[in-house]
């Protein structure tokens, strides 16, 4: 039965798999976002570092054991020098919009075979351009990460195009007595003077029309009212939203979070009331149906890790091992930038479906009892199983969590086994 059911599903998805993986554009964005994985998976641990997970409002120091002294000893070291240790972060996963500007652009023009640095450094330059505002003299760092990728991409492959296009009407230099490196800068001139007529000539007009930046534009567009989201259809349709943007590029959970954080926040806080006057806590979107929400990352994809490290194919056991440790404490760019998950459409369906199914669960369990509802505001980047258990002192939620995570597994598994039978034969070529 499950033989028939993933030869059906190959049937539709692997032929829509192959096309797409052989557009060039798209290509482009897979091979570039890949170039960036190491900026992605190093910063992230600076990022785990920086956050150990432990409450100090839940602990008291003169009482706890030596592991408790370690865990308060750290965090109070974490609190005191979070700019020094975070510093690795932001330089690395803080500019992959950056980065990432000059990889899918340095991969397009290899396929067109044009001059893939210079190609490479005139997107990265226009990027900045138009993501990258001086304020008081000081560049302002905000669309140059995650935040900023969806921008990237866009320029980056425009940015291209504008240099094929120069290329296809011939206006450059040509000359056997001009040296190379020459003759390089000179032909460099046309594309990069067209790209921040076209390009930035835009982003002014808008800046001029909306006083927003094009990044903020997009993201004041994108970010949904706040009252829809505090009853479970709301709060799916607002989750669904934000991982249907990270299938285009733009950082969800960042559009979404000043949402349901204040909305777990608000309600957890109400709970944390309730308890203290010895009552039941009564609010179910609480900060625990955050935490669900990304278990794992945005989409649960610590299940998809998990099928990953046992993968036939090289690239994904690699980067199942990669994106572990990362991905426990709910960090998974590895995973969507490396695989990728962004314009995937065999991954991308249960990337939008697990989350509403886990979601639906956690909010079905608190209902009815079978697990407690969050009350207390658990640390954040902290493993999956900590939250779990620290958002209400309860190891039934601690084992919650853990079904979760098959849950999770077993509804990528379809989809990773179409996925990876497609990556094995390109591999394998």
């Amino acid at each position: 039965m499950e033989s028939k059911f993933l030869e059906k599903l190959e049937k539709v998805l692997l032929p829509i798999g192959s096309k797409l993986g052989n557009q060039k554009h798209l290509q482009a964005i897979s091979v570039g976002m890949m170039m960036t994985l190491a900026l992605i998976v190093v910063g992230s641990l600076f990022l785990i570092v920086a956050n150990p997970p432990i409450n100090l409002e839940l602990v008291d120091p003169n009482t706890s054991n030596i592991f408790l002294q370690f865990m308060i000893g750290w965090k109070k070291f974490a609190m005191a020098n979070y700019d020094i240790i975070t510093k690795p972060f932001n330089f690395t996963m803080g500019v992959v919009g950056l980065m990432t500007a000059f990889t899918i652009a340095y991969s397009l023009a290899n396929e067109y075979k044009l001059n893939n640095l210079t190609s490479g450094l005139i997107s990265m330059a226009t990027f900045l351009m138009v993501a990258a505002p001086i304020e008081e003299g000081k560049i302002v760092m905000q669309y140059l990460g995650a935040d900023g990728l969806f921008i990237a991409i866009i320029i980056s492959l425009i940015s291209v195009e504008i240099s094929m296009l120069v290329e296809r009407l011939g206006w450059k230099f040509k000359s056997e007595h001009i040296p190379p490196a020459v003759l390089s800068f000179m032909n460099a001139l046309i594309p990069l003077l067209l790209n921040i007529l076209i390009i930035y000539g835009l982003s002014v007009i808008i800046f001029v029309k909306t006083g927003k930046t094009i990044p903020e534009l997009i993201m004041a567009l994108l970010t949904p009212a706040l009252n829809i989201g505090n009853n479970i259809w709301g709060y799916l349709a607002i989750l669904i939203f934000g991982n249907i943007l990270w299938l285009f590029g733009i950082n969800g959970t960042s559009v979404i979070f000043p949402i349901v954080f204040a909305i777990g926040i608000a309600n957890t806080g109400i709970n944390a009331e309730l308890v203290r006057q010895g009552k039941e806590p009564e609010m179910l979107m609480n900060l625990q149906m955050f935490r669900v929400a990304i278990l794992g990352g945005a989409g649960n994809t610590l299940g998809l890790i998990l099928l990953m490290l046992r993968s036939k194919s090289e690239q994904l056991k690699t980067l199942g091992k990669l994106a572990f440790v990362p991905g426990i404490c709910g960090i998974n760019e590895p995973v969507i930038f490396g695989t990728p998950i962004i314009f995937n459409p065999i991954l991308g369906i249960p990337f939008l479906i697990t989350p509403i199914v886990t979601v639906s669960m956690a909010y079905i369990a608190q209902k009815i009892g079978l697990i407690s509802m969050g009350y207390i505001v658990d640390p954040s980047f902290a493993p999956f199983f900590i939250q779990g258990y620290l958002s209400s002192l309860d190891f039934r939620n601690l084992i919650f969590y853990f079904l979760l995570v098959v849950i999770s597994l077993i509804i990528y598994f379809p989809f990773f086994k179409v996925y990876e039978k497609n990556l094995i034969a390109q591999e394998q070529e």
